[in-house]
């Protein structure tokens, strides 16, 4: 091969290698932002039932008033 052929295929081989090196950052970072959404969706459903339950006991609480007036 000539010179010309391998010095294009060591540039090829160093952008195939950082474009590689970039993906497994991005996918690293985008495993992280998932985790944290995940976690994140736990406790807005977490929040959001404990609502519920207020809401419910609040409804209880007003329907046992009126029965009793």
């Amino acid at each position: 091969m000539e010179k010309v052929d391998l010095e294009y295929l060591e540039d090829r081989i160093d952008a195939l290698i950082q474009a590689c090196e970039d993906l497994r950052a991005e996918n690293r970072a985008l495993r992280e932002q998932q985790a944290h959404m995940v976690t994140e969706r736990a406790a807005l459903i977490e929040k959001s039932e404990l609502a519920r339950s207020r809401v419910e006991a609040m409804i209880a609480r007003l329907k046992a008033m009126e029965v009793g007036s």
